[in-house]
């Protein structure tokens, strides 16, 4: 076993490794950004470094700077969690190339299974279904016209070939939605992959998404922990994981597990990985591996009983798996929420902040992996991710239950989070009848009555403690150091993360079916519901335009959001461009009312 880890990431999923670490006895090394000075994973381990500024092409995507970090702390293994470099060849061929290991597959399977559309050829050469559809980039929109007349038809997904976790997917409905598509998905696969290529797939409207979890060691042992349902998603991202999925009998769980070992083993796989498909009338189809631990490992470990992240490491250090498929049992059923800092009745629009106060719901059969606390900061810069509710009970039923009960626990002040989201949800017949809940997300109408009540003004700020002793962090030559401090507190300098509570969580929301209500908005004005960069602009100064329809896309907090007329009218005034910057409150165009 090693003796020291590091791990390149942040939040929740750094917290659950170095927990696993502590665990199995071994030291961990934390990085972070200047932004992440004070976030909980950098206190927990048992070192820390600063990478840099808080941009992450600057800090968490720097390879350098890792390296080096690397070489200070004398770790002898990276674990790279997920997001950010987890599924970077490059990294991982560097560690190797000194003598440092990668906890996660080497790096021939990463750059395999990396690109999908060679993922895609070799699924296919291995006899695993796949979605009909290319399995070589399409270079040109004229191209992609050609291969969609003469075998997909419409609609089509258009995918970017370095893409995953929903970035760089587009739908064309028809022909006219083509290039808007095909942009849109080599814009983002640019952006977050550094690779603009597509490929086409057929677009199934309603299908299950069903993911294997895999486990290989370095002994040739290939193994599935069964399967999740990841179904309930906005953007082509998830927001409610399960496991077993509803969908799902033995008989097909076995065939599906065998696809996901099979897949496993075409690329020479070793660690925790995901196999991703879709199931639609019983047809189940590879859609892509993810060649990492996911952001919903919770629910398979609480139905299979195996830390996944453990079995991850004792396999990087060369050890076998602890499990055989023959002895693998799920017992009851799990549901994750993913707590983001985001506004559903704003169509899921970012919503960052700071946290006032904060209390984690507890009880039997409740886990919350999280990386914040009173105080955090959720920035734009990083992913809008708060938190990971997971609850286990002895059905669906029950688990669900459970998870209302523990989602009304749950405090959160001052940020608005998908709580109210999840609870309107979880009790709907489309998730008691295990429907995929698409009319429910993509309803806009249904998505307003979430819409959080107007915060009550902030109570007076109480007097500061001045106690004798203080605690303070710095940092020297870029390794952080806790010290204490004795004599009252520094000035203005905020004492052990206190900070002001303010407004409460929002009420419990009333069980709702296919709910719908007027909206629109007050005013000519049409302000910026979020912090971002202007990515569109879709409309120009003079044009009418009627209510819904598409005026900009904004980035923030790596999703692309569109901003919609909140009424008809002239565009009379649009102060904004490409690329500039706007702040949640900023106008991004004033809609007068047509001329009589």
């Amino acid at each position: 076993m090693f003796s020291k880890i590091l791990i390149a990431n942040r939040g929740e999923i750094a917290i659950r490794i170095i927990r696993a670490c502590e665990e199995l006895s071994v030291a961990t090394v934390a990085v972070y950004s200047e932004l992440d000075r004070d976030a909980p994973h950098v206190r927990r381990a048992d070192e820390a470094f600063l990478l840099g500024p808080g941009p992450a092409s600057e800090s968490y995507l720097s390879i350098e700077k890792l390296l080096e970090v690397i070489e200070r702390s004398g770790a002898e293994a990276v674990h790279p969690g997920y997001g950010f470099l987890a599924e970077n060849a490059a990294f991982a061929s560097a560690l190797e190339e000194r003598g440092v290991t990668f906890i996660g597959p080497p790096a021939s399977a990463i750059e395999a299974m990396g690109s999908k559309t060679r993922a895609r050829e070799l699924m296919a050469k291995a006899g695993v279904p796949i979605v009909p559809g290319t399995t070589e980039p399409v270079a040109t929109i004229e191209d992609a016209r050609k291969v969609i007349d003469k075998t997909i038809g419409y609609p089509v997904a258009v995918k970017a070939a370095g893409g995953g976790g929903g970035k760089g997917f587009r739908v064309a409905e028809s022909e006219d939605k083509l290039q808007e598509a095909f942009e849109g998905s080599a814009r983002e696969g640019e952006k977050f992959f550094g690779d603009p290529t597509v490929y086409l797939e057929r677009y199934l409207p309603d299908p299950r998404h069903v993911e294997v979890q895999v486990l290989a060691d370095k002994h040739g042992n290939v193994i599935h922990l069964g399967e999740r349902d990841c179904s309930v998603q906005r953007r082509h991202q998830k927001l409610i994981e399960e496991s077993p999925a509803p969908a799902v009998d033995e008989q097909l769980r076995a065939k599906i597990g065998k696809i996901a070992t099979e897949a496993a083993a075409a690329v020479s796989y070793t660690g925790a990985g995901t196999i991703e498909g879709l199931l639609q009338e019983g047809e189940y189809f590879f859609l892509e591996m993810n060649t990492r631990v996911q952001v919903e490992h919770p629910v398979t470990e609480l139905v299979t009983g195996i830390d996944i992240v453990k079995e991850g490491i004792r396999v990087a250090a060369g050890e076998p798996l602890s499990i055989s498929q023959d002895q693998l049992e799920l017992r009851g059923h799990a549901i994750e929420c993913r707590i983001n800092a985001e506004d559903a009745s704003k169509n899921f629009a970012p919503a960052p902040g700071a946290i006032g106060g904060y209390v984690e719901p507890a009880g039997p059969g409740v886990r919350v992996d999280s990386g914040v606390e009173a105080g955090s900061e959720i920035t734009p810069m990083y992913d809008p991710m708060v938190a990971k509710l997971i609850v286990w009970d002895v059905d669906r039923v029950q688990a669900t239950a459970r998870m209302l009960r523990a989602l009304a626990e749950y405090r959160i002040e001052n940020l608005k989070t998908l709580i109210p989201f999840h609870q309107a949800l979880l009790q709907t017949s489309q998730w008691a009848n295990a429907e995929t809940c698409r009319d429910l997300i993509e309803d806009r109408e249904w998505l307003k009555t979430l819409a959080f009540p107007k915060p009550e003004a902030p109570a007076e700020a109480e007097a500061e403690d001045e106690s004798v002793e203080q605690s303070y962090t710095v940092e020297v030559s870029g390794k952080r150091f806790d010290v204490r401090v004795i004599g009252p507190p520094l000035a203005g300098a905020a004492v052990n993360g206190s900070a002001p509570a303010g407004a409460v969580a929002a009420r419990k929301p009333p069980r709702r079916e296919r709910a719908s209500g007027a909206g629109g908005g007050g005013g000519d004005t049409l302000a910026s519901p979020l912090q971002g960069t202007i990515l569109k602009v879709a409309v120009e100064q003079g044009a009418s335009v009627e209510e819904g329809a598409l005026v900009a896309v904004i980035e923030a907090m790596k999703m692309e959001n569109e901003i919609t007329a909140h009424k008809a009218g002239t565009v009379s005034e649009l102060p904004i461009s490409v690329g500039s910057s706007v702040a949640t409150g900023d106008t991004l165009a004033v809609i007068s009312d047509a001329a009589a």
